[in-house]
């Protein structure tokens, strides 16, 4: 579904907002679309604090990142280049796309996008961390890239305005990940594409024995293997794939054309 930029891309963002999220005054004094203010949706496991702290956006892509996905994947698991080919080869982009970034971080995947989409594209990061969108702001913020601080589990914008969402390596720690699909799912364009990066519980013991405990010592969600094919499914998505690696998954669905 692509399109010509009409506008700038602030000015494009704020089209594509709901009405009652479109704020008067836009505040962009930070460098990205502060929808939150004072209220922080982040959660209060010890994994989710880390991510709305100071220290972790300043290593997170060149280390954290890289080291995390590791510990999750396995030693002869995916790399970091393996993911940025499986989240485009998931997503499809087509120049000119609109697409949404949920749980962006410092804006590794973001760039990523609006490079593979070209100069028409719009790409917005969502992404609950103020500290974490200052630092993708840091790293230079690409023509065709808006970031917005906002909650995952309540996005903004109205419904089926983005042709691809991506939430890779994030879903896990939202507070309410359900809520979170529920809105990926609802932004979604017919034809649009997600790509989804996050946990897969393998262990004997069933999921729900040991998700507790590691939601409270983490924050982390280990999501059982078909949790998440099953809930886009009753979302409306349909053409799941699945790919599993260690205690990571890698899953692509789309929403049907009409």
């Amino acid at each position: 579904m692509a399109r010509t930029r009409a506008r700038a891309p602030l000015g494009q963002v704020l089209h594509l907002l709901e009405p009652a999220a479109r704020p008067a005054s836009p505040d962009v004094a930070h460098g990205y679309l502060d929808l939150l203010g004072a209220q922080d949706p982040t959660g209060s496991h010890p994994g989710q604090r880390l991510m709305a702290g100071r220290a972790l956006p300043l290593i997170y892509e060149r280390l954290w990142r890289p080291v995390g996905g590791r510990v999750l994947m396995g030693a002869i698991g995916p790399g970091m280049g393996d993911e940025r080919r499986i989240a485009l080869e998931l997503l499809g982009l087509s120049p000119g796309d609109r697409v949404l970034d949920v749980g962006c971080g410092p804006g590794n995947f973001t760039r990523l996008f609006a490079a593979e989409a070209g100069p028409e594209s719009l790409v917005v990061g969502v992404d609950a961390s103020a500290t974490m969108l200052a630092r993708g702001v840091a790293e230079g913020v690409p023509e065709n890239v808006v970031y917005v601080r906002g909650d995952a589990a309540a996005l903004p914008f109205s419904d089926g305005v983005f042709d691809a969402v991506c939430c890779f390596a994030a879903l896990y720690l939202i507070a309410d990940p359900w809520g979170a699909l529920d809105e990926i799912a609802r932004v979604l364009a017919p034809g649009g594409r997600v790509a989804i990066l996050t946990s897969c519980h393998r262990g004997l013991a069933p999921a729900g024995l040991t998700r507790p405990v590691v939601r409270a010592m983490t924050g982390v969600r280990m999501f059982g293997r078909d949790e998440v094919t099953d809930a886009l499914r009753t979302r409306g998505l349909r053409g799941e794939r699945r790919r599993v690696a260690g205690l990571a998954q890698f899953v692509g669905a789309s929403r049907p054309a009409r």
